[in-house]
């Protein structure tokens, strides 16, 4: 069409009758704002969290304030090509690596994580430990078959409820701490949560130093108590 209007000399209307195209349709301007600001935004938080995909990334822009629906989002998202490639194993977003200061008083920091066991009848349940990293108390254990994301969050508003809601949350990088109800959950509460690195559990050392402890509880219970043995090995990861 552009060849034929500048190269051969034809006017717009007898380029576009040849083609079978209106002029109005060749004329046309499109009047879409520029997202270089969502892009931007969208381009670094990405970075700081690898390992999440357009739906995550979509509960978090709302947060630094840009409003993207979600079919504008997974364009922008392709365009940038953004794609989290797969991997063998679990997929692990990876937390924020900014460091984190010790907490000055209590209930500024949380720590939460899962320990399990399996029961002598081959049942396996899991165990939630959250604690206070600056008194170092156990916040909360609560044992269950399964946990979920909703599950969690329902035990953390149980807690918040007797006392008050914490500055920020650390744990690892387990489905149910990543799934979409403990990021909605987040936003709404309007609460920090940290993750840390894959296989780095020194960076969630207050929580694992209570899930020694409570291993050892439960191993000393099961050798004193030897006829009602509260599982099989007791070998608490």
């Amino acid at each position: 069409m552009t060849w034929a209007i500048e190269e051969k000399g034809y006017l717009q209307r007898r380029a576009c009758r040849l083609i079978g195209m209106k002029p109005k349709t060749y004329r046309y301007a499109s009047t879409r704002a520029d997202d270089l600001g969502g892009r931007a935004r969208l381009r670094a938080l990405a970075e700081e969290r690898r390992r999440f995909g357009d739906r995550r990334l979509h509960i978090l822009l709302p947060r630094e304030g840009v409003s993207l629906n979600h079919k504008k989002l997974v364009r922008l998202y392709r365009e940038e090509k953004l794609t989290v490639r797969r991997r063998g194993g679990r997929k692990r977003p990876i937390g924020i690596r900014a460091p984190m200061t010790l907490p000055q008083e209590p209930n500024q920091r949380w720590s939460l994580d899962f320990v399990s066991d399996i029961l002598a009848d081959g049942r396996r349940f899991r165990v939630i430990v959250v604690v206070d990293d600056f008194t170092r108390e156990c916040l909360a254990l609560v044992t269950d078959m399964s946990l979920s994301g909703r599950r969690v969050v329902r035990e953390l508003d149980s807690i918040i409820e007797r006392r008050r809601q914490p500055l920020m949350i650390v744990s690892d990088n387990d489905t149910e701490l990543t799934s979409h109800a403990i990021l909605r959950w987040q936003q709404e509460r309007g609460l920090k949560w940290h993750y840390i690195a894959p296989a780095k559990p020194i960076q969630n050392a207050f929580v694992e130093a209570l899930n020694a402890k409570l291993r050892q509880a439960v191993r000393a219970r099961c050798t004193s108590r030897p006829m009602r043995p509260c599982s099989s090995s007791c070998s608490w990861p």
